[in-house]
């Protein structure tokens, strides 16, 4: 703990880093869902059907009508400016069929450019067209004299991201990434440290442990530091099965840090950390399948990404802390991250294993902190 405290670097990447992901990183998504997207109407109708239809439009919280346009090719100039996302065309004769009992034809386009944000603008503009049409259809039914009752609403209550907020469902998972790569990068810094300054890791048995106990102390903290403090200061779900979300906390810190302690073990440059576990964050949480789904993701990355602590150990966290789920129920991934644990322990225990001296052997005075060179006969 002593040699972390007293190197900055390492103590930037356990704590700084974390620190400021914490807050940096859920900023994106604080206002949880997109709302006022533009959207650009086409009105070639001009009757009092299309007003009202309009109306509902502007009233939705997810669009923003930035304005009404007579063609097709103005709304497509308006789209091409970048000042609208999706487009609504109203035809002539809209209220004139309506008012035949002929169903009313409407066309809704979106921005093929930006995806993400044509589709919420043209979902928005589809819950208005759908409260129009229901109506419409009462007012159809009762001008031909057919008795008609209002139509069933289906009314959807989220179980678990009570404010279907992209923030809420995206974090919770991603925290659990950040405190597995920021253990990495410590992890590696300070066994290319060690390598710089004594040259081969050799580590005895309870100097191996106790290098453990100190990182696997420090993850700890780090994930309760967001899976409690962080979670209520951004609002996000969570407490929901706090014994096991402990429980599954420390299986997942132990087999990240003997596998920080295995890959570490390889690198002999301090630097080299940095370059090749920060380009890795994006590919591993996509191999969690916590926002791809895994019926989507080949079968050889599906394997792969078993071997990984943060494929169990994301969908463990977030179903303990978000979803209260029961031990029972993420049984798989805790037996997966006490799997992970064993595997890359052991192989880090041989990656450390103290050995003869063979050429002269390094040994280190910690009074003075120097370094002396023996040869085998002294």
């Amino acid at each position: 703990m002593r040699a972390i405290a007293t190197d900055r670097v390492a103590m930037l990447s356990l704590v700084g880093a974390l620190v400021l992901y914490s807050f940096f990183y859920p900023a994106a998504y604080q206002h949880q869902v997109a709302r006022d997207l533009p959207l650009v109407v086409v009105n070639l109708d001009h009757s009092s059907m299309s007003r009202e239809l309009i109306r509902k439009l502007d009233a939705v919280q997810a669009i923003h009508l930035v304005g009404i346009v007579e063609s097709m090719p103005a709304a497509r100039g308006v789209v091409e400016a970048g000042e609208a996302e999706a487009v609504l065309s109203i035809p002539a004769g809209f209220e004139r069929d309506i008012l035949r009992g002929v169903q009313g034809q409407l066309a809704l386009f979106g921005n093929g450019a930006v995806l993400g944000r044509a589709s919420i603008a043209m979902q928005g503009a589809a819950l208005a067209i759908t409260a129009f049409g229901q109506e419409v259809a009462l007012q159809q039914a009762q001008f031909m004299g057919i008795p008609a009752s209002p139509p069933l609403r289906l009314i959807e209550r989220p179980l678990f991201n009570t404010v279907e907020g992209y923030g809420s469902s995206i974090v919770p998972g991603v925290a659990a990434l950040i405190v597995q790569q920021s253990l990495l990068i410590g992890v590696a810094v300070m066994a290319a440290t060690r390598r710089e300054r004594y040259g081969k890791l050799r580590l005895s048995r309870p100097g191996f442990f106790g290098i453990a106990s100190a990182f696997s102390m420090i993850g700890m903290i780090s994930l309760l530091y967001f899976s409690g403090l962080i979670f209520w200061f951004q609002d996000y779900p969570r407490a929901g099965n706090l014994s096991g979300l402990l429980l599954a906390g420390a299986l997942f810190i132990s087999s990240v840090v003997a596998f920080a302690l295995f890959c570490g073990s390889f690198f002999r440059t301090r630097e080299r950390a940095f370059q090749l576990i920060t380009i890795t964050s994006l590919p591993l949480f996509f191999l969690s399948n916590l926002s791809w789904p895994v019926e989507a993701t080949p079968d050889i990355l599906v394997y792969a990404a078993q071997l990984l602590p943060s494929t169990a150990g994301i969908n463990a966290v977030v179903k303990l802390n978000q979803m209260g789920a029961r031990l029972p129920e993420v049984f798989s991934e805790l037996v997966k991250l006490a799997v992970l644990t064993i595997f890359y322990g052991s192989l880090a225990l041989w990656r450390y294993r103290p050995g003869p001296a063979k050429h002269g052997s390094y040994i280190e005075n910690r009074d003075i902190e120097t370094v002396t060179m023996v040869s085998d006969e002294d």
